[in-house]
């Protein structure tokens, strides 16, 4: 890679993530007007189709939030149900392996985590440019700080 991004820059499927939530739109929707156009249930069962619909809506979001925020100091991996906050030095390595479901991170303390926001699922082609970005940089604060890299 020639030449690094500008920071801070941030990694997220996008397309998956626009498939998500207009999926959980359209799902809002239809259950919603379902839920109005039936004539022989009462409010409360029409709230409780709204709030099943707002629940299908909120997993789906919740999917798409995933992301890898990378800034001068680190990187922070926003997964499903997590956020962590990494500096540079902990990075070693940074795969995408074929068949790989996405990126992971293999850390100075020996252990891998899975970074969501780069995932080959719909554009391939964008998530392996993702992560050799991302591997650049990893490099790239590696060379700069050498004395901070742990392992």
């Amino acid at each position: 890679m020639s030449e690094l991004p500008a920071l801070p820059v941030t990694f997220r499927p996008g397309r998956t993530r626009a498939v998500l939530l207009t999926s959980g739109a359209v799902i809002f929707v239809v259950i919603t007007t379902v839920a109005m156009l039936l004539e022989h249930i009462g409010p409360g069962e029409r709230m409780s189709f709204v709030l099943t619909a707002a629940l299908l809506f909120a997993v789906l979001a919740q999917l798409g939030r995933v992301k890898v925020v990378a800034d001068e100091s680190g990187v922070t991996v926003v997964n499903i149900a997590s956020r962590r906050r990494l500096a540079w030095a902990e990075i070693v390595q940074v795969n995408l392996r074929p068949g790989d479901p996405w990126v992971f991170l293999n850390l100075s303390d020996g252990t891998s985590l899975p970074a969501l926001g780069i995932q080959p699922g719909i554009a391939k082609q964008r998530a392996i440019a993702d992560a050799r970005t991302l591997r650049a940089l990893a490099e790239d604060r590696s060379l700069r700080d050498p004395g901070q890299r742990q392992g």
